[in-house]
């Protein structure tokens, strides 16, 4: 445990030390509020129509749900800009050890290959995590001005961090393959593409291969958590999904170590 902190801990301080934490973190802040301006705004307008229809036609004013036509498209935005975003923060865990050559100490030193890939893989999620708390502001603002539902905002926000845990581990991975960071940041960019591409496909085919392709698709499972529900399938996928990138880790630095290199 000592060794996994150790490693967590170094790796949060080289992030906080370089400018890439706070690039990061600001470009996702600004793109995310921009959407969030935009739909919010886009809803208040509608709002504001369907009040003066409703005064027009001496009728009941519609209900709008902001959770579905605001905070449901930003959480999806979300969800593709953690795309791009977070392969620059995974890029260099690995990468940047085999560039500079420290990655034979790493490899003789006493921390096991598991502890220096969790502790790198829970670095890379703390940032996450404090990317998306910062964009918690967002919500507050519409809690101050209206009555959103909280219960699908934390299921969505679940979601969000787990399908970003998906980034992370698979941007673990090919961050060990390769002492060249922009090829590993493309390379995951790549690979979720195809994952994503997937879900798109799924609609064009014929609705049994369509079903089965779904079942691959990361962004079909973040729909449910989108509209506020838990179903254990998706976080069984997901868990599935970044076992499965930290596993591929592991097997990279072995062979890494037994080839001596």
């Amino acid at each position: 445990m000592r060794n996994y902190l150790a490693i967590m801990n170094r790796e949060l301080k080289s992030y906080f030390s370089s400018p890439i934490a706070y690039v990061v973190t600001g470009l996702f802040l600004l793109i995310s509020g921009i959407f969030f301006y935009l739909l919010v705004t886009n809803f208040v307008q509608m709002c504001m129509r369907a009040d003066m229809q409703a005064q027009y036609y001496r009728m009941a004013m519609p209900k709008l749900n902001v959770n579905m036509m605001a905070i449901r498209p930003l959480l999806h935005n979300m969800s593709l800009f953690a795309l791009f975003f977070l392969p620059l923060v995974t890029m260099r865990l690995f990468s940047d050890e085999k560039k500079s050559g420290t990655i034979e100490l790493l490899l003789t030193s006493p921390v096991t290959n598991t502890q220096s890939i969790l502790g790198k893989f829970s670095a890379a999620a703390i940032l996450y995590l404090i990317m998306l708390l910062f964009t918690g502001v967002y919500m507050v603002l519409l809690f101050v001005f209206g009555k959103p539902e909280l219960g699908q905002i934390l299921t969505g926000y679940l979601g969000l961090f787990l399908l970003g845990l998906c980034y992370i581990s698979f941007g673990l991975f090919f961050s060990t393959l390769t002492d060249n960071q922009i090829i590993a940041a493309v390379s995951t960019v790549t690979f979720i593409l195809v994952f994503w591409a997937i879900g798109w496909l799924s609609g064009m085919v014929n609705p049994e291969w369509g079903k089965v392709l779904s079942h691959f698709s990361l962004i079909e499972h973040f729909d449910d958590f989108g509209k506020g529900v838990f179903d254990s399938k998706h976080l069984i996928f997901y868990v599935s999904f970044i076992v499965m990138g930290l596993f591929l880790s592991f097997v990279s630095i072995e062979s890494a170590k037994w080839r001596g290199r």
